[in-house]
């Protein structure tokens, strides 16, 4: 596996990763699926500031066909935390990972290659807020050097349930407090 930036010839396969997670399953509080066109937009906006990487399959047939016809497994992004200048340096991750290639560490591989994008790009802090059940997602962030700073009780609803949100938050260690 490698990681690389998203291009957007790579909306198709993301879009197959991420719209699964928003029609059946809690882990995005996004209630419509992406169109194409929707999927490319999103993907230019984060061309420009906001960093979105993929996760590229080199052994075998496993993943979304992306652009140059490599096997997508997943994707990693940093998008904005806030509207007010003074959050300019934090950011929100996400991290999503293609069904079939769940269990072969793609999505530590993404969040460990989030971080030195993040870093390399200005960031001071990631936060990653995480739906309460989704404890795959919130081991892989405390494996990965985030701390728990909060739970959120019940601000979704998805799927006829009540959503807890937990926060998590990295700082990178070598930018001066």
């Amino acid at each position: 596996m490698r990681t690389r930036l998203v291009e957007v010839d790579d909306a198709t396969a993301i879009m197959n990763i991420y719209n699964p997670e928003v029609t059946e399953a809690s882990i995005s509080f996004d209630l419509v699926p992406r169109t194409l066109e929707e999927q490319e937009e999103w993907i230019r906006r984060h061309l420009a500031t906001h960093p979105c990487i993929v996760a590229i399959n080199v052994d075998d047939d496993v993943g979304e066909l992306g652009a140059r016809g490599e096997r997508i497994l997943g994707f990693a992004l940093v998008s904005p935390f806030r509207d007010r200048p003074a959050y300019a340096t934090t950011v929100e991750n996400s991290v999503y990972v293609c069904r079939a290639a769940r269990g072969r560490r793609v999505g530590e591989m993404l969040l460990r290659s989030l971080i030195v994008v993040a870093d390399e790009s200005g960031f001071h802090s990631l936060i990653a807020r995480i739906v309460g059940e989704n404890t795959s997602s919130i081991r892989l962030h405390e494996k990965c050097g985030f701390t728990l700073v909060g739970t959120e009780i019940e601000v979704g609803r998805k799927q006829g349930a009540w959503l807890d949100v937990v926060e998590y938050q990295y700082v990178m260690p070598n930018r001066s407090r």
